[in-house]
């Protein structure tokens, strides 16, 4: 039997992130902390506590040479890794203020954030990407120093800046004790960019107390133990792995294992084995739909087990949580458990005990299709300016269509329009430099506008639309496309989707295809995969309407697509369509696609279907 002990730091104890960082390496030395994929060696190695706690210091005696004074802003530019921890502790055991950025982002999106928030010192990954982002960092800005974690890569080109380091050359070979300092905890601690699917994006200001709170709040919920694992791969700058995947398990003395990257995923969950996932729908989307395209390809015997395997486990999740009596079906479920929900699992690792999904709306189908195969999914909801965390659901009282119950210390209401709007200890200092924003998102009496539209049933959170992604058609019928775009996106076909609509008279949509897909698709309809004139074939647009009519088969009257738009190309961060959080900026989009929607509604050659 797996033996589970607890050893929480208290927000009373820790006083700042920093703080935190002090009391874990304290008590826990010895432990195991991270674990990293070393791409020299092509092994597996760890630190301990008392090993990051040295590197810390070292780091430190680095950074007080810098002429740095606290309350100056710092920012790094890294995949998750030990060293993210390490320049992040550095920095705020120093008052410094830390700036995350998003390793994706285009280089003159982070020229905004580093000139708006005046960052003076930046670590980067390696000289490749400094190379990329150097000519959009204004030289006689306030940015006096730049370390470069891995310099073989273009090392030849760091001589030409005086502002650029290696952090090779720039560490000395040891530093001084660590020891906690006697910070303010409501003091400013980060400066998180909020990605911005319209405009720039607005930082926002969090103090220490802020994310101590949440973490230690949302540990009402769900507990963690020194023996969890997690494995962590959402970017650290996104605040939902930064508070749930790195200051929950520093408040736990839980170890982190750093994936190598999505790419890779499914290899490091397979070695890594973790017990606590913290992840977007995305990533559960992607397992269902390969899941489901190697189910369908299966024998009907095979596809009878999984829908059998997925129905008794749900009939057993429902009765564990007291909302269904036995049924003897229920008989059957160590057998459906050996030969199909435990193979899925194993994907999985096979020891995972809880699975977190936030950051966006979870299909109620992949939920129900992931506990049905007993992989506990909790679905969670927050936004940046909160630290992220508003409400989770708990392994005891999961209610996976909501996004759970607030946690200890915040309240919520519904106000004018059903907006959802929170009082939290979590809820950001305001937006750097823009009183005109926060003044917006927090009202006069401290309560902040979600924006989303909810509803409270037994004490779970529905959120039931966004008010402003409500599209009106030309007949004012108002239509919210979130739920009919992330039902039509579980089929494998169809890699991204955006409903279109409004002032129109009917729904149309812009459909991303799958690369790994299109090619057999084509092919069936007789047709060159490589010719963008397929894209237009009446064959190959009347076999993807099938599939988003079969997808939208239980939705109301006012979900007809009537026309769509075939695409290859997917939006990405790259092209300036997705945000770093991975979040469609549909105003983007239109714009650069105003002339195929154009002939969704003129009968133009992307037209189909009847109007």
């Amino acid at each position: 039997m797996q033996q589970w002990t607890e050893d929480l730091i208290s927000v009373e104890s820790a006083g700042t992130l920093d703080g935190l960082f002090v009391q874990r390496v304290k008590r826990s030395g010895e432990n195991e902390a991270y674990r990293y994929f070393d791409r020299a060696t092509g092994d597996w190695n760890s630190y301990t506590w008392g090993e990051m706690g040295e590197l810390v210091s070292r780091w430190q005696a680095a950074l007080a040479g810098e002429g740095l004074r606290p309350g100056d802003r710092v920012a790094l530019l890294l995949r998750n890794c030990p060293e993210w921890v390490v320049f992040d502790q550095a920095c705020m055991g120093l008052g410094l203020v830390v700036v995350p950025l998003y390793t994706d982002d285009r280089p003159e999106n982070i020229a905004y954030i580093l000139e708006d928030s005046a960052v003076k010192l930046l670590l980067v990954q390696d000289a490749g990407r400094w190379k990329k982002l150097a000519p959009s960092i204004d030289g006689e800005g306030a940015l006096k120093r730049v370390l470069v974690l891995e310099p073989a890569n273009g090392a030849t080109g760091l001589q030409e800046d005086p502002r650029v380091r290696s952090v090779g050359e720039w560490l000395p070979a040891q530093g001084k004790e660590l020891v906690q300092r006697k910070g303010d905890p409501h003091e400013l601690a980060s400066i998180v960019y909020t990605s911005g699917t319209t405009g720039r994006p607005k930082g926002v200001m969090l103090s220490h107390y802020n994310m101590l709170s949440v973490a230690h709040a949302a540990l009402t919920v769900l507990d963690v133990y020194t023996e969890d694992l997690f494995l962590s791969f959402l970017p650290l700058s996104h605040t939902l792995e930064r508070t749930a995947g790195y200051y929950i398990p520093l408040m736990t003395g839980s170890k982190v294992a750093y994936a190598r990257s999505i790419a890779q995923l499914a290899d490091d969950l397979q070695h890594v084995r973790p017990t606590i996932l913290i992840a977007v729908p995305r990533i559960f989307e992607k397992v269902y739909g390969k899941v489901k395209d190697q189910i369908s390809k299966r024998p009907a015997i095979a596809r009878w087990l999984f829908n059998t395997a997925v129905n008794v486990g749900w009939h057993r999740f429902l009765r564990q949580q007291g909302r269904a009596g036995w049924h003897p079906k229920l008989i059957f479920w160590p057998l459906l458990n050996k030969l199909v929900a435990s193979k899925i699992s194993a994907k999985l690792g096979g020891k995972v005990r809880a699975a977190v999904s936030g950051g966006a709306p979870l299909s109620p189908e992949i939920a129900q299709v992931f506990i049905g195969l007993d992989i506990p999914i909790l679905q969670g909801y927050g936004l940046t300016e909160t630290s992220p965390v508003i409400s989770v659901n708990s392994l005891e009282k999961n209610q996976p269509a909501s996004v759970g119950f607030k946690l200890r210390g915040i309240e919520v209401r519904i106000g004018e329009n059903d907006e959802l709007q929170v009082k939290s200890p979590g809820v950001m200092l305001g937006y750097w430099n823009n009183h005109a924003a926060t003044k917006q998102m927090i009202d006069s009496d401290g309560w902040l506008h979600t924006g989303d539209q909810a509803k409270i049933v037994d004490d779970h959170i529905y959120i039931t639309g966004r008010i402003k992604d409500i599209l009106v058609l030309s007949n004012g019928e108002k239509v919210p496309p979130g739920d009919m775009e992330m039902a039509i996106v579980l089929n494998p076909l169809i890699e991204q989707v955006m409903v279109v609509g409004e002032g129109r008279p009917y729904l149309t949509a812009l459909v991303v295809l799958a690369g790994d897909f299109w090619p057999g698709l084509a092919q069936e309809c007789g047709l060159d995969p490589m010719s963008p004139q397929s894209l237009n074939d009446p064959k190959v647009l009347s076999s993807v309407m099938r599939h988003i009519n079969d997808a939208l088969r239980d939705f109301p009257g006012y979900a007809k697509i009537r026309r769509v738009t075939l695409l290859l190309e997917p939006w990405s961060v790259d092209n300036g369509l997705l945000t770093p959080t991975m979040k469609v900026k549909r105003a983007k989009v239109l714009e650069r696609h105003q002339q195929q929607i154009d002939a969704m509604y003129d009968g133009g050659p992307a037209a189909n279907g009847r109007r």
